[in-house]
């Protein structure tokens, strides 16, 4: 269980669903984690984890738009365990419209924190490690299933994970002189707090009964069934490790089969 020793792992997005799961699993290989999310305080999920690891885990508030905030992430992330060594950037949110009703509100919302706070997270960290000549320094950001393809009603947040895509791979080929690996994983359906929201979208613009879009999608996975946060772990865990050494550029589906490239 120390596949991640002597890791320092920033997270953000991290104080439920699958980045606590994350966060979890980085503590259980070994690694110290500084996990940052919107919230003032933690949830009482992720209190309950702090407890569990007062050594190993700090929360640092954080809104992922504000640069002033992700540079402070950064500064109290350093002075609590040292230089990172890992960034799983995971704050997202969801919102959906039919194309001829999505405002651009809901596209400035999307993209603020979607595009603009992950690839401000991914490029100040990864200021921060050339600087410090982080060795094994390693990036996985989170896209999705939503990045590789289109959606009627669900178009500004498939274009957000298209550009993670996208980003991912600019940065591991600007990275790999130092060394740097830039990777992603692109989940399908799994079964988050959030679900609930999208379900309840899906049920509006559908005309479904509440929890029929998650039935449905969950039955279309070619494995039969939603994924759980847990389903994320592994390859969080194997692309932050010494063992992905020679892994860069790549977005892992992690779907149960749902998109194959």
């Amino acid at each position: 269980m120390t596949r991640l020793a002597n890791k320092h792992a920033l997270l953000t997005g991290a104080a439920g669903g699958i980045g606590l799961a994350v966060a979890t699993a980085y503590l259980q290989q070994g690694a110290h984690c500084t996990v940052a999310d919107i919230g003032k305080s933690p949830t009482a999920e992720l209190a309950t984890l702090m407890a569990a690891h007062p050594d190993t885990l700090h929360y640092v508030p954080t809104d992922v738009t504000r640069s002033a905030d992700i540079d402070a992430l950064i500064t109290a992330a350093a002075a609590r365990f040292g230089n990172i060594t890992t960034l799983y950037n995971n704050a997202a949110i969801f919102d959906m419209a039919p194309l001829l009703e999505s405002d651009e509100a809901m596209y400035d919302k999307l993209f603020a924190v979607n595009v603009k706070g992950a690839f401000f997270v991914m490029q100040k960290v990864l200021a921060h490690m050339v600087a410090n000549q982080v060795q094994g320094g390693s990036v996985v950001n989170m896209a999705s299933q939503a990045g590789r393809r289109g959606e009627a009603l669900v178009s500004h947040y498939c274009a957000t994970k298209a550009a993670v895509i996208s980003y991912t791979q600019s940065a591991a080929l600007a990275m790999a002189p130092h060394k740097i690996r830039v990777n992603g994983i692109a989940p399908g359906v799994i079964a988050t707090p959030m679900w609930a929201h999208v379900d309840a979208l899906f049920a509006k613009y559908e005309n479904l009964p509440i929890g029929e879009k998650k039935k449905q999608v969950g039955l279309a996975v070619p494995l039969g069934y939603m994924g759980d946060p847990t389903d994320i772990c592994g390859a969080a865990v194997f692309l932050a490790s010494d063992e992905a050494s020679y892994i860069t550029a790549q977005t892992l589906n992690v779907d149960g089969g749902s998109v194959m490239s």
